[in-house]
């Protein structure tokens, strides 16, 4: 390979054009090897010749030595991008590798910029080649996407079941939290109250007229006087058969029952029903124990 940066005399160009004209001879007495030395000759003379190695190109291919000729083709492309004999070159040069696509392009810009015969017969071979080649990787390319879309799309349902499962688990246990908190009162009523309601554990002597207090809860016996002020006075307190509906359904009600006084008061009266006299003058507390007993039937309607 010559430098072709260097600076060619006058008398090197002759004596690169005298070492081709030998070098031709050579090849149509078929003296290959003889021809390559000439040309390589002529190479080093002229370095910027891109014709020289086009033409040395050629001889390589006759040589079946497509490797050589491609390193040629390239090096006169370099010089001259518009080298048909280097695109020609190299174009056939890639077919016999088999390099199919590659070779049909070489030839068609070869054919572009100085057809001829023998690059069309070329071609001719090519092409068939390439476009089997090509249809190939479309083929494959289309496989592959249509892999990837079915893979997408399985992530998508994936997640949806996911999505749904979340959606149906959470569903669940808001409804299994309503049906143990009706009305929505924390801790769930009856029974969420502290202390439970009515007569649940916790809660000494229940609410109202359960076991555990005495008398029951208002105007039971053990409350002096016989029940609290308001409530009716009821002897005995209220009756067992009790409708908590009333209660559960007033929302006036439902709504003190979530005010932490009002049922740190409740249940301080419910502890000893005589306290209910310090709470009496309280606006929350008072009036609420009052509609709780019109409710339960013992206090004024």
């Amino acid at each position: 390979m010559g430098d072709p940066s260097v600076e060619v005399t006058e008398e090197n160009r002759d004596a690169s054009q005298m070492a081709k004209i030998k070098a031709m001879d050579a090849i149509s007495e078929g003296k290959l090897e003889e021809a390559i030395e000439n040309l390589t000759e002529a190479i080093l003379l002229n370095p910027t010749s891109a014709i020289m190695y086009g033409t040395r190109a050629s001889v390589y291919i006759k040589m079946k030595k497509p490797n050589a000729a491609i390193r040629d083709a390239n090096a006169a492309l370099e010089i001259n991008p518009d080298s048909a004999k280097g695109y020609k070159s190299r174009g056939v040069a890639r077919a016999m590798l088999g390099q199919w696509e590659e070779a049909a392009k070489d030839l068609h810009v070869a054919s572009k910029l100085d057809y001829d015969e023998e690059i069309n017969a070329v071609l001719k071979k090519v092409e068939p080649n390439a476009h089997k080649i090509e249809e190939h990787r479309r083929k494959y390319e289309r496989l592959h996407k249509e892999r990837e879309d079915k893979k997408k799309e399985r992530e998508r349902q994936r997640r949806r079941a996911e999505a749904q499962a979340a959606y149906e688990k959470a569903k669940k246990q808001e409804q299994s939290s309503s049906s143990r908190n009706p009305g929505g009162m924390p801790g769930g009523f009856p029974g969420g109250m502290p202390g439970g309601f009515p007569g649940a554990g916790g809660m000494p002597g229940g609410f109202p007229g359960a076991g555990g207090m005495p008398g029951g809860f208002p105007g039971a016996g053990g409350m002096p006087g016989g029940g609290f002020p308001g409530a009716g006075g009821m002897p005995g307190g209220v009756p067992g058969n009790i409708d908590f509906s009333k209660i559960l359904s007033d929302p006036e009600l439902m709504a003190a029952f979530s005010d932490p006084e009002v049922m740190a008061a409740l249940q301080d009266v419910m502890k000893n029903p005589a306290n209910f006299a310090k709470h009496q003058s309280n606006p929350k507390v008072g009036p609420v124990i009052a509609k709780m007993m019109t409710k339960l039937g013992g206090g004024p309607k």
